[in-house]
């Protein structure tokens, strides 16, 4: 099964092209490039739209415009293809890099994202002392949650970004691409602002 993986909740966005678990390409760069990624990834791997078979699109939580613009381009993809799709927690992915992390993502507001999933300060997560913390809120955040007995790899460490090989692992369920939701832990800005 030919699959075409992307997850845009962060601010990296990464995408993946596997094919019956091997990775035939791998792209990092931003929601608003997410189609380009798309396009060059295809390419490089000589393989056409109309080859895939199914869709792993990254749910979130995360931004709010970027889980949207993910979203919106597997649906266009989806339905224009005929093919179905899996939705899979941006939390979850994160978490898959290593067994026993905790995936913490960067909320703004000082706020990060949880399993849950759920928005709170950093401050406010309860953490064993040694839990290794990965993701862009645990880089953003590190002095709060070194102060709280976890460990945070360094910056550059491979294990923040959602990539999205590892959506593509963890997806199961294939449904119509317009049954999949994304996940927002909270209110969006624009919302919070009319209250």
């Amino acid at each position: 099964m030919l699959v075409l993986a992307f997850d845009t909740a962060t601010d990296v966005a990464t995408s993946a092209l596997v094919r019956d678990g091997e990775v035939l390409g791998e792209r990092i760069g931003a929601a608003r490039t997410v189609l380009v990624e798309i396009d060059e990834l295809l390419a490089g791997a000589e393989v056409e739209p109309s080859d895939l078979d199914a869709l792993v699109l990254g749910t979130g939580p995360g931004s709010f415009t970027s889980t949207r613009i993910g979203l919106a381009c597997a649906r266009g993809l989806g339905l224009a293809l005929s093919i179905p799709a899996a939705g899979v927690s941006t939390l979850a992915a994160l978490a898959s890099a290593q067994p026993g992390a905790r995936a913490v993502i960067d909320a703004r507001r000082r706020e990060v994202f949880v399993a849950g999933p759920r928005a709170l300060s950093p401050d406010e997560l309860e953490l064993e002392p040694g839990t290794v913390c990965i993701g862009n809120g645990a880089v953003r955040y590190r002095a709060a949650l070194e102060r709280l007995g976890a460990e945070v790899p360094p910056d550059d460490d491979p294990r923040h970004l959602p990539r999205a090989v590892l959506h593509a692992a963890l997806a199961r369920d294939y449904v119509p691409v317009e049954n999949i939701e994304p996940v927002y832990a909270r209110l969006p800005d624009a919302e919070l602002s009319r209250t």
